[in-house]
């Protein structure tokens, strides 16, 4: 296994050695069932920092594709099977237009309240802000609830509001609170039916704003916000509520 050269680093060293373990995965180097080397001995032959190995270890575990046993060593798991995620107008085509539309006006408000929300998040968290976060992420990443996941997505979202440390930012994103309990099943089908994926790369969605928000890095924080909540708006908008033949 070649090391990296300082050439070849990219700014994010853990997704380069992610993308390298999940290739040999791809191409048969690695199967199912195979023990990976130790963090220690990952990290010598990747030339990088203990750190670095345990968070690509820490992303293909969220993608389904590790089984780490605390003590017990690093496991690859076969694929997971993906089906096809299903539009929740199949689930109630009569509703759907008025569902759509109220969930149109709570993308927008969300748009511009939580892009602005995630920039001055990056700028005035706290350790303690970011001790929440990760609870929340492990909550979002362990439990097989999809109601309890579907609670801490929305703490994960009012706990951005309240690392800016402004009270009406956070009275504000509170009293949507509500509208996000009410929408957010619709929103996360339609996130999954947007970009054919799964409960995993949702996660990987929530950790790259909260890395932008601990790196205190404003712009890319509000980026990657405005791309997650467009992903949903993207949908919405390609598939016309009504037309299930298009589903």
């Amino acid at each position: 296994m070649s090391r990296l050269t300082s050439q070849q680093r990219p700014l994010k060293q853990y997704e380069w050695v992610m993308n390298d373990l999940k290739k040999q995965m791809d191409d048969g180097q690695l199967l199912p069932g195979d023990r990976l080397s130790s963090v220690v001995d990952l990290a010598a032959q990747y030339n990088v920092g203990r750190s670095t190995i345990r968070e690509a270890l820490s992303a293909l575990k969220a993608m389904g594709l590790l089984n780490i046993k605390q003590g017990g060593g690093t496991f690859v798991k076969a694929p997971p099977v993906e089906t096809a995620p299903v539009h929740p107008m199949q689930h109630y085509a009569d509703l759907w237009e008025g569902r759509a539309a109220s969930l149109r006006h709570i993308l927008e408000v969300r748009r511009v309240l939580e892009s602005g929300c995630a920039s001055l998040a990056a700028q005035h968290r706290t350790d303690d802000d970011l001790s929440i976060f990760k609870k929340l992420l492990e909550d979002m990443e362990q439990s097989d609830d999809e109601h309890f996941i579907e609670q801490a997505d929305v703490k994960f979202h009012q706990q951005i509001a309240a690392a800016t440390h402004n009270p009406l930012l956070i009275d504000l994103m509170e009293s949507l609170s509500l509208k996000l309990h009410e929408s957010m099943k619709d929103m996360r089908a339609l996130w999954f039916y947007a970009k054919r994926s799964s409960a995993e790369r949702l996660l990987q969605e929530h950790m790259r704003i909260y890395e932008a928000i601990a790196q205190q890095d404003s712009r890319e924080a509000t980026a990657r916000m405005e791309l997650h909540i467009s992903k949903v708006e993207q949908v919405l908008n390609e598939k016309k509520a009504g037309d299930l033949q298009r589903i």
